[in-house]
Parts: structure tokens; C-alpha cells; sequence
């Protein structure tokens, strides 16, 4: 019960390392209200805490919009009274070289990755600092850390967030609010297989082989081993870090 009493409001919760989280937060003891575009399985995801006795509320929306991001925090502060921490999770990844990425996927990905947390981050301090303090966590990526090919929109979101939590990290430490990122390697999620992300690349195994082999663990990540590492950086047992960005890779950025 490692969240005892709080109240977690995050972002894109729906699926993947958010639905993990939300899951694993509630199980702590946590409250938790989670957002996400897609009504019917926000509502499931929520069905599924309930019956196994966690406390929370599913808030659709969309994080490039202004009016969902303040709905999302009334919401929550109106369902469990104050928010505690926030998980910055949602996010989007696009593909291609500087060359041969869109202005639209460029655009979607900054509006997403970046000016999203940036506007959450903006809404909940002042609640924060009302309270006497908070954890905010910021969803990066090792490629926030280092390069990758084919990916030069994701990768500049994704370094953007890094260094943008470690600037609020030092303009609120003194407030006690503790602001970091996790890092996450190559994650599988169900998403890949909804977006078609095996469809011409041999099949989920290979595939999966074939990026776990090139990682010195030699195997992706499951979406709980992230929401483990957001559970530490979000609970107290992290009260000593901010502004830290916090590698979950494989051992990815140590090559």
C-alpha cells in the first residue's frame, strides 16, 4: 500500500504502460483517475480496478486540447478532493527521417508528447503548491537520451520532455514537488498489434525476438516493469530524487 490515501490523475491510461499503472496504483491504494480518447475501453479499464477494489474514474479526452487537460484536473480534484501525483503518460510515436516526416506527424507528435506535459504540468503545480507539495512523473523514453534511426520527431519529443523535466524539476524543488522522468526501453503494448506494427515485419514473435536480441537483456519489456519504476519515482520512497531521468531500458544506453 504504497500510495495509501493519494490520488494519482493520469494521462492516456487506457492501454499499455497506463492501463499498467493505473492498475498497479489502485492496488497500492491509490485513487485513481485516468484519461484517454477511447471511451469504451477507458470505461473497461475501470471496471476492471473496481472489481478488484481500487477507487477510480475514467475522464475521456484528449491531451492536445486545452479544455480536456482542465477537465481532467476539475474532474478529479471534484471525485477525490485534492490530486496528488500526476503521470504525464500519454503519448504518440511516428516514424521517419527528418526528410520523410510530415508537418502533420510532426505537429501531432509535439502537440502530444510535449506541449501536452508542458499544459498538464502548467494546471496541476498551483494545486500542488496549495497542498504542500507532489510528485509529478513525466513519460520519456531511452530515446530521450540517445538517438534512434528512422525517428527524428519522436526523438526530439522525447529529448524535449527530458529536459523539461529537469527545469520544472529545479524551478519547484523548494515547493516539494518532485518532478522525473522515466525512460522506458522497447515495450510491448497491445497497440502495436491494433496499429498493425507486425503486419509486414514477419509476425509478433519474430519480431519481438528480434528486438529483444538487440538489447543486452535480450527481450522487450512488459508494460508492469515500467509501471513498477513510475510506482517508485511517484511514491515516497523516491523522496530524495528530482529531476532525474530514469532509465528502464534493458541495458539499451549502456552500449
Amino acid at each position: 500500500m504504497r500510495l495509501k490515501d493519494k490520488v494519482v490523475l493520469m494521462t492516456g491510461g487506457t492501454s499499455g504502460i497506463g492501463q499498467a499503472a493505473a492498475e498497479l496504483f489502485a492496488a497500492e491504494g491509490a485513487r485513481v483517475a485516468f484519461t484517454g480518447r477511447r471511451a469504451e475501453r477507458g470505461e473497461a479499464v475501470a471496471a476492471k480496478i473496481r472489481e478488484s477494489g481500487g477507487q477510480t474514474i475514467f475522464i475521456p479526452g484528449d491531451v492536445t486540447l486545452p479544455k480536456d487537460c482542465e477537465l481532467a484536473i476539475a474532474e478529479t480534484r471534484r471525485a477525490f478532493g485534492r490530486i496528488d501525483i500526476l503521470f504525464n503518460n500519454a503519448g504518440v510515436v511516428t516514424s521517419g527521417t527528418a526528410e520523410k516526416t510530415s508537418e502533420a506527424d510532426w505537429q501531432l507528435t509535439m502537440d502530444t508528447n510535449v506541449t501536452a506535459v508542458w499544459r498538464m504540468s502548467r494546471l496541476i503545480v498551483p494545486v500542488m503548491r496549495a497542498q504542500g507539495g507532489g510528485a509529478i512523473v513525466n513519460n520519456a523514453s531511452d530515446w530521450g537520451i540517445v538517438g534512434g534511426r528512422q525517428a527524428v520527431a519522436y526523438c526530439a519529443s522525447k529529448g524535449a520532455v527530458v529536459l523539461m523535466t529537469k527545469a520544472m524539476a529545479l524551478d519547484h524543488a523548494r515547493e516539494n514537488i518532485r518532478i522525473n522522468a522515466v525512460c522506458p526501453g522497447d515495450t510491448f503494448v497491445e497497440r502495436w498489434n491494433e496499429q498493425g506494427y507486425f503486419r509486414d515485419s514477419g509476425g509478433m514473435g519474430e519480431t519481438l525476438q528480434a528486438l529483444g536480441e538487440a538489447l543486452p537483456l535480450g527481450r522487450v519489456a512488459r508494460a508492469e516493469e515500467i509501471a513498477r519504476a513510475v510506482l517508485f519515482l511517484a511514491s515516497d520512497e523516491s523522496s530524495f530524487m528530482t529531476g532525474a531521468a530514469l532509465l528502464v531500458d534493458g541495458g539499451n544506453t549502456a552500449n
